[in-house]
């Protein structure tokens, strides 16, 4: 069944509206027509009272003067007439219309019949009102000549005239949004990326405002992923020119074979991370794989994370607390979350002065849990705290130290938002607090 917003409903509701109309129209228009052409004209009326009144004047001078008066008559107009008095009975010398005839006499103020073939009488009273002129409607004054031309106008004309005003109706509700969707397509296809849906049709609550809003999306989407890749593209271009430059200065200098060979190692292990984290950041932004979620303890994962890091780093495990209770569960992706986390961590790690200390805590909010991984570091300025999530952004002056790529928070982000969270960053004075939010698990 459509839904309550559905195009269906508008459509149905504009050619029930329209058929209502027509037949509304036909029926009304056409009784108004035939009762408006069922009237004598001023013309006829004029002419049959004339006639009266030469009968008015005839019938005062006895049966001879009204046989001749009907026989002149008669001559002018073919047809039946006759002088009659008050009860009906002929003023002329025999009665020239059966009597069962005069009982459907008209007056000229009414509208003429159509239902009996014959012409109909027509009952014009004297000017001394003793009698009546019984006339049969002269065939040239027959009110309903041009009914016919009426009717095919009613009947088809405005039904036209309707059908017509029904596809401009159709059209503006259906097509001109569809011909404004073409063209935005096609702006599309010829690398127009800024090319959106007419707000109009996007706030429409109906199929086309939700293809116009998809539409929208899409093309939102494209463009994103283009800009992202463009800029990727240019910013590996760039930061690859460093590692190769050192090797070309190694291979000029003269380095003995070992040395050679270490800074060879170390170079192509640089490249090697910086093109795999940036494959990996465009084929998120492209992909946008949806992980499956399971129940996620985030303090043992701290202390799997912590002890890798301490690894690493050289630090003391007291130096990266977790002030999480046990319980702490959170619906995510095992190895998603992990892996932004230690992205998070190492990024700490690399901005904390000696002897500082990295620690995880979080507080419930509603249903979900609020973690931030808090550093001791020189922070980041209030401007700046949506920049870092950016790829290849590297702060060095606010947070100097470190030789990342500018990648790792860029890829932590987009891992918590296949999960279904968010995460931003905060100044935490002094240093920089990365925070996560993600669906609390209750079982």
């Amino acid at each position: 069944m459509p839904g309550r917003h559905s195009l269906f409903w508008r459509l149905a509701a504009l050619l029930v509206a329209f058929c209502l109309l027509v037949i509304f129209l036909i029926g009304s228009w056409g009784r108004w027509i035939d009762q408006q052409t069922s009237y004598l004209s001023d013309e006829a009326r004029q002419v049959l009272r004339g006639y009266a009144g030469e009968a008015a004047r005839v019938a005062r001078e006895g049966p001879e003067a009204v046989d001749a008066f009907l026989r002149d008559l008669r001559s002018r107009e073919p047809g039946a007439a006759d002088l009659v008095d008050e009860n009906l009975q002929s003023l002329g010398s025999r009665p020239l219309i059966e009597s069962r005839r005069l009982t459907f006499l008209r007056g000229l103020e009414w509208p003429m019949s159509r239902r009996n073939p014959d012409l109909p009488l027509l009952s014009l009273p004297l000017a001394d009102e003793r009698g009546y002129l019984v006339i049969q409607l002269p065939e040239r004054f027959r009110p309903w000549r041009y009914r016919v031309l009426y009717k095919a106008a009613v009947q088809y004309l405005i039904p036209a005239g309707l059908a017509l005003l029904f596809c401009i109706g159709l059209y503006r509700v259906l097509i001109a949004p569809l011909a404004r969707l073409r063209e935005l397509a096609n702006a599309l296809h010829a690398d127009n990326l800024e090319a959106r849906v007419d707000p109009a049709v996007a706030r429409r609550s109906d199929e086309l405002g939700e293809l116009g809003r998809a539409f929208d999306h899409m093309a939102g989407r494209l463009e994103d992923s283009l800009g992202l890749q463009r800029q990727l593209l240019r910013d590996l271009s760039h930061e690859l020119r460093t590692p190769l430059s050192r090797l070309q200065v190694a291979g000029e200098a003269g380095l003995n074979g070992t040395e050679l060979e270490e800074r060879l190692l170390r170079e192509v292990g640089v490249m090697r991370a910086l093109i795999d984290s940036t494959l990996e950041l465009a084929w998120m932004d492209t992909e946008r794989p949806q992980p499956p979620l399971e129940p996620v303890a985030v303090a043992s994962l701290w202390e799997i994370l912590r002890e890798d890091a301490c690894f690493e780093s050289g630090w003391n495990p007291r130096r990266l607390p977790c002030r999480l209770p046990p319980d702490c569960l959170v619906w995510g992706h095992l190895n998603s979350l992990a892996r932004a986390l230690e992205n998070i961590l190492r990024n700490a790690i690399r901005h904390s002065p000696e002897g500082g200390c990295v620690c995880l805590d979080g507080r419930i909010e509603d249903d979900h849990w609020l973690l931030w991984v808090e550093d001791q570091g020189p922070g980041v300025p209030e401007s700046d705290l949506e920049r870092i999530f950016q790829p290849f952004t590297r702060l060095n002056a606010a947070r100097p130290g470190g030789d990342g790529f500018g990648l790792g928070l860029a890829i932590a982000r987009r891992l918590v938002c296949q999960q279904g969270g968010r995460l931003w960053a905060e100044y935490g004075r002094p240093g920089l607090r990365m925070v996560l939010r993600l669906k609390m698990y209750t079982s």
